[in-house]
């Protein structure tokens, strides 16, 4: 394929030997002053690497219905819908923004409720009880829509497992952008969670993920970008498309001393299990 125009961009990786799906991106969501790739474009140039599928993930109101919209306009893309924690915690409208989720979430192109949890690095002790509250009113959504839990945690292990054990874990649980050590993994693996693995699985200082990677049943891992954040070695730093997923699922496959193609097969059938059903791949309209 061409490489990336659009600038700022890196040029796209090796394609993949077979599908995988991002079940975490942000297409909308600008950073470091970098370009939005249109939606389209994002797409097609995922797809001729092989990422046929993806997550588009709201993080408010706004956002998650885009999501939802994008969803409904183009092929491989479903939608994840949720208030963040970190604008749970500052929203002066948290009731109405709940409430907009919950409509939301029973649109058939919406496969998740998330990211919710919590997030005791950008929020202090004063606005943690709020994210509590709008994780567990997300929780009773994701069960009464019956659709995946995506979990942001990010400084916050213990408290997220209390949450859950306190609410009863729901059918089908995501901890997106896995960032604990391989005791936690096993903690979240004993509650049927899903291990999502980010470009930090790449990062030199990211043993400890590495190690979590290691001892996770090939059944329970997927992947995903988190564009435009978290862009993987040797990009650090650029912003992040899913068409450079296969940059992380390679060094996956070198942890875990398996097969490329293998871990490919296993992440794609694994994200229909995680997100209840297999939905229409994107076929790359790009050379």
């Amino acid at each position: 394929m061409s490489a990336v125009t659009t600038e700022g961009w890196p040029e796209a990786p090796e394609p993949l030997p077979a599908p995988v799906v991002d079940n975490h991106c942000h297409l909308d969501t600008r950073v470091r002053g970098g370009a939005l790739i249109p939606v389209e474009e994002a797409l097609d140039r995922a797809a001729a690497v092989n990422v046929t599928r993806l997550v588009q993930v709201g993080c408010d109101v706004e956002g998650s219905r885009w999501a939802v919209d994008v969803a409904r306009e183009h092929t491989g893309v479903v939608a994840a819908v949720a208030i963040h924690p970190n604008d749970a915690a500052r929203s002066a409208t948290l009731e109405e923004d709940l409430a907009a989720i919950d409509r939301l979430a029973a649109d058939p192109v919406v496969r998740a409720v998330g990211e919710t949890g919590l997030d005791h690095f950008r929020t202090g002790p004063e606005g943690r009880p709020v994210q509590e509250y709008a994780f567990r009113r997300h929780i009773d959504m994701a069960r009464r829509h019956d659709r995946t839990l995506v979990i942001h945690d990010r400084d916050a292990h213990d408290d997220v497992l209390r949450v859950l054990d306190s609410e009863g874990v729901p059918d089908r649980v995501v901890m997106h952008c896995f960032s604990g050590d391989e005791e936690f993994a096993r903690r979240c693996l004993d509650r049927g969670a899903y291990l999502s693995f980010s470009g930090t699985v790449t990062f030199k200082n990211a043993q400890y993920l590495r190690d979590a990677l290691r001892i996770a049943p090939l059944d329970r891992i997927l992947v995903e970008t988190d564009a435009p954040f978290l862009t993987p070695t040797p990009h650090r730093g650029r912003p992040n498309a899913s068409f450079l997923i296969p940059l992380t699922v390679r060094v996956m496959a070198e942890v875990r001393g398996i097969d490329l193609a293998d871990l490919c097969h296993a992440i794609d059938g694994n994200t229909d299990a995680a997100f209840g059903g297999r939905w229409t791949p994107r076929v790359a309209t790009v050379s």
